[in-house]
């Protein structure tokens, strides 16, 4: 990464409801939190207190096959508005539906409830297959809790690692990926589909630059156009058995995760060495972010 242009914000993500699918704009104010309205709301189970995330697809792996939409453009100074959500096979509901518990439970066949008020632990189960160069062996063995899933190892992990708390993030506020990463992919694995929706962003970047070149970033400060919105780079993004999953017209494809195992391992200080894709960043000045807008960089100082 060098000083000055790296890229232009070609497509911007947001996902009212976590593991949901989510909406694409043109444009979002941004504070600490992330996009105003991003991962706002969570399913949560009834009898455990878990989030609901299809990273545990035999429980949760039906989240991808909802879609959330807000009814009207959330701001930072007012309270969210409601949340529209279409299940599958088409019906509807909203947030504010006095049913909409009830008809999520019958969707997810128990007792769960929609939220936006993260639970005691915020805590969530995942499920890593067994696939080499996913995860570190040894990471694997230390959120490995009992009980077998077909998927492969079965773990507990708390959300919000670097993030504000009281949030539904996995890791971080923002996550970005390239376009050219994206294709590059594509181009290692021509039958499967790297579609930006297996990877969940918020921001799409469209830049010169080489493919996973977001696993150079940590360190870097980003600013988004004119509007105030800087970014700090946290690290590479650890990818899941989330992106292969089945949603709208995707297949399931154990390939979409494999191809990067095999091509893009990075070391992560502290973390070991996983599978990525993009970059996790931490909102350092909120600010507006739009379609079109040029991103600038400054890369970290030397140690």
């Amino acid at each position: 990464m060098v000083n000055g242009r790296l890229a232009t914000v070609a497509e911007l993500w947001r996902y009212p409801v976590k593991s949901m699918q989510g909406e694409q704009l043109d444009a979002a104010d941004v504070s600490e939190s992330g996009l105003t309205g991003d991962r706002a709301y969570a399913v949560v189970d009834e009898a455990t207190g878990k989030v609901g995330s299809a990273k545990h697809p035999r429980l949760w792996g039906t989240l991808l096959q909802c879609q959330a939409r807000y009814v009207r453009e959330p701001t930072p100074e007012a309270p969210l508005p409601p949340v529209s959500i279409t299940l599958p096979g088409g019906d509807g509901t909203t947030s504010d539906d006095p049913e909409v518990d009830r008809r999520l439970s019958a969707v997810f066949g128990r007792p769960v409830r929609l939220t936006t008020v993260t639970p005691v632990g915020n805590a969530y189960l995942a499920v890593w297959p067994e696939m080499d160069g996913v995860i570190p062996d040894e990471f694997r063995k230390q959120i490995a809790i009992g009980g077998t899933e077909p998927d492969g190892t079965l773990s507990a992990l708390s959300l919000a690692m670097a993030s504000p708390s009281g949030t539904f993030f996995d890791v971080s506020a923002l996550h970005i990926v390239t376009v050219a990463t994206l294709r590059r992919l594509g181009e290692l694995q021509p039958r499967s589909s790297f579609a930006v929706q297996r990877y969940r962003p918020n921001v799409v970047l469209d830049s010169s630059g080489e493919p996973f070149s977001e696993n150079d970033w940590a360190g870097a400060s980003l600013r988004f156009g004119d509007g105030g919105l800087t970014g700090s780079v946290l690290m590479p993004t650890m990818r899941c058995i989330m992106t292969t999953l089945a949603q709208r017209d995707l297949p399931r494809d154990s390939e979409v995760l494999r191809t990067v195992s095999l091509h893009n391992r990075i070391e992560i200080p502290g973390l070991g060495t996983w599978s990525c894709v993009g970059a996790y960043a931490a909102v350092a000045e909120p600010g507006h972010v739009q379609v079109g807008d040029e991103v600038t960089a400054t890369p970290a100082a030397p140690d």
